[in-house]
């Protein structure tokens, strides 16, 4: 008898917890009764957020839905831009975009679920939307629109021209047939597909490799130049050089000749005699020559007696002075 009353009393309390539930402040919770709506109830509502009573399950359903401003993420997708010159398909590129959404009110949840059938069936049908448009407004941009990295000035206003244009086309539709009030949509990344990336990588190291001849190319001949420059400078100055060495050279030697010749005429014979000293020198001065010599030779007889330096000229005698 008392585990009957247990049993009743836990079942009880299982029937009683079964028909209750809350309604958080950030969110909207959706009733169901057998299937049909029973009504919607907002948590930023203070009467209806709170501890309620319902019918247990499965008579009452509840279907919760965030109302916080909530993002859906769009996989990349290959779109197709504009060639302006040619006016055709230009190429492919791999754009990221996001949308920034939320349900306004409780009339919106009620549009939601019968259109959509349900949060999860809304945002494929939002991303498909969203996708859509995004083609439809790529096709008429070029690709230097979007990836242009000499411009930025331009990707920045072609990029919120692109973000009005989604808002204007998105914003109403998707809030009078589904209830979402769709706050921002954005570009996340914009970039070439996989398949080609490669190809413009290698491009790119080509690109890059040919500029890198052409530098070294012209530093080359800039080099070539400044060896010239400086050969042609250095050949100057050799010459110059050499031509200041030649003229004073020949006025050394000049000099020098006037030099001996002033001392020739001044004293001869001490001259002739410093001359035949300079011969001996190079006669005697060789170490691997004998010279079997006798003391009669005229050699000795210039070294034993040499000239004598000539006397200096005397002063003129002054001039005898007669009485007038």
């Amino acid at each position: 008898m008392i585990l009957k009353s247990i049993a009743g009393i836990f079942l009880a309390a299982i029937v009683c917890w079964n028909c209750l539930y809350t309604v958080d402040r950030a969110e909207f919770a959706y009733l169901t009764i057998l299937g049909s709506h029973a009504g919607t109830l907002d948590g930023a509502n203070d009467n209806q957020a709170g501890l309620h009573v319902r019918w247990p399950w499965p008579i009452m359903e509840i279907r919760r839905i965030d109302r916080r401003l909530q993002v859906l993420e769009l996989p990349g997708i290959e779109q197709l831009t504009r060639d302006a010159q040619k006016d055709g398909i230009d190429r492919t590129l791999t754009i990221d975009a996001y949308m920034c959404w939320r349900i306004a009110d409780a009339d919106a949840v009620d549009r939601l679920f019968k259109a959509a059938g349900g949060l999860d069936e809304a945002k494929s049908l939002l991303a498909q939307k969203l996708g859509s448009e995004l083609g439809a407004a790529c096709g008429t941009l070029q690709m230097d629109d979007l990836v242009n990295s000499k411009e930025p000035a331009r990707v920045k206003l072609e990029r919120e021209k692109l973000r009005t244009r989604l808002l204007d086309r998105l914003a109403g539709p998707t809030r009078d047939e589904y209830g979402v009030e769709i706050i921002d949509v954005r570009l996340r990344r914009v970039s070439h597909p996989a398949a080609v990336r490669q190809a413009i990588f290698d491009r790119i190291i080509a690109e890059r490799e040919r500029k890198a001849a052409e530098y070294q190319s012209m530093g080359e001949q800039e080099s070539a130049k400044l060896r010239s420059d400086t050969d042609r400078e250095v050949g100057t100055s050799r010459a110059k050089a050499e031509s200041d060495a030649v003229r004073i050279r020949g006025e050394g030697e000049a000099e020098a000749d006037r030099i001996r010749s002033e001392a020739q005429k001044s004293d001869p014979d001490f001259y002739s005699f410093l001359r035949k000293l300079e011969e001996y020198q190079k006669i005697l001065g060789d170490n691997r020559t004998t010279l079997l010599l006798s003391t009669h030779r005229e050699l000795f007889d210039t070294l034993f007696s040499p000239p004598k330096p000539a006397a200096a000229n005397p002063p003129a005698a002054p001039k005898p002075v007669t009485a007038p």
